[in-house]
């Protein structure tokens, strides 16, 4: 017996040795190409809920709300490019509001782009008091974003995707990963056959025996033709979700090993199979299901479920590193955007062949066993 815990000591101390000079050398930079703001100045003191995309001709386009403050009705939808070979982002444009025919005015939420292939590029977004009482709206642009039709409101009940990127699934549908807030929260999805012509309906996904409350879904490939959801919670964890009937129905909930602090976050499958998520490895104080907005990180992955860590991409006692959105581009590389403060929106190219990952055990990022993240509180819905 003494001779089995002496073995099991210089395993754990070689163990151990192995891991520190890992630590030691790594930046959790690794991998990171640009790091920019979109814009250094805007008519506007808060902006929130980027997107970006890659539309036909290689160009980068990105959309975010922008205004006085969250829910305040002069918060508009504003559109900025990032001409392919160019290194810097073009001025913003505003691209939406929220004026109704009879005069009145409500705020617009959480713009999310999609290039159809070979297609126009749409832009979803959504009007009205509060996310309880939203409703879905949709334009078109036939230019890769320079100019955009009028307004189409989504028929009655349908919200679009909710924060992140619509997919297109292997049957020719295009998934649009949608959750609602009017009574509690629920997951559901809604796709549309012919990029919004028809729309169909999505049951509401089960919170399973944990009832989870989860909002904003992103999805993720598997080789084995399955896709899966994961994304925000009140349950301090991130959640996940399977379906192997392209996205007509879903496993029941179930919580990852990733801590989660009631926040946006995004997901990508890579084209090598291995997927990407962007969020706050941040778990909220004591029982609480909301925590600071920082840091913000990129985990990878080879299942979804079981994650290793990649990129510290903000780490600071400032809170409102968040809602980022991600994407990879025709040539590979990985492009993130996200809040800064709520007063400018980063910009981050990845190449993620240089991603150097060390396993999350018992969802604690690799060297900060025992830390506690005590952040500046911001403005967070």
């Amino acid at each position: 017996m003494k001779t089995l815990k002496t073995s099991l000591l210089i395993l754990t101390l070689i163990l151990f040795a192995s891991c520190k000079p890992a630590l030691e050398k790594k930046t959790w930079k690794e991998g990171i190409l640009v790091d920019q703001f979109i814009f250094d100045k805007a008519p506007y003191p808060s902006c929130h809920s980027v997107t970006i995309v890659e539309a036909t001709n290689g160009d980068l386009v990105s959309s975010w709300f922008g205004g006085t403050h969250e829910r305040h009705p002069d918060v508009c939808i504003y559109v900025a490019i990032k001409p392919k070979g160019s290194d810097k982002w073009n001025e913003a444009a505003k691209v939406a509001d929220g004026v109704m025919p009879d005069g009145k005015r409500f705020p617009t939420w959480n713009p999310v782009l999609y290039q159809i292939p070979n297609g126009d590029l749409m832009l979803f977004y959504k009007i009205g008091p509060k996310p309880s009482e939203w409703w879905g709206v949709l334009k078109r642009s036939s230019d890769g974003g320079k100019t955009w039709s009028e307004a189409e409101k989504m028929p009655d009940g349908f919200l679009g995707p909710i924060k992140n990127k619509p997919v297109l699934l292997s049957n020719g549908n295009l998934l649009l990963p949608s959750s609602t807030e009017g009574n509690g929260w629920h997951l559901r999805m809604e796709s549309t056959p012919d990029f919004g012509k028809t729309w169909v309906m999505g049951d509401t996904i089960s919170r399973g025996k944990k009832q989870i409350n989860a909002i904003q879904p992103s999805i993720l490939f598997h080789k084995d033709g399955s896709i899966q959801a994961i994304g925000r919670t009140r349950n301090r964890a991130v959640f996940s979700t399977f379906s192997k009937d392209n996205g007509k129905t879903w496993s029941e909930l179930e919580l990852i090993g990733l801590p989660q602090n009631n926040s946006g976050t995004d997901a990508v499958t890579l084209k090598n199979g291995k997927h990407l998520l962007v969020y706050n490895h941040v778990l909220p104080p004591g029982n609480e299901a909301k925590g600071p907005r920082t840091p913000l990180n990129v985990s990878i992955s080879d299942d979804g479920i079981n994650w290793n860590a990649a990129l510290v991409l903000e780490d600071s006692n400032i809170s409102q590193y968040s809602y980022p959105s991600m994407i990879q581009s025709k040539d590979g590389m990985v492009h993130i955007v996200y809040t800064w403060r709520r007063q400018k929106l980063k910009y981050v190219k990845v190449d993620p062949k240089k991603l150097k990952a060390l396993p999350i055990k018992n969802g604690i990022w690799p060297g900060e066993e025992g830390k506690v993240v005590k952040a500046v509180k911001a403005e967070e819905e």
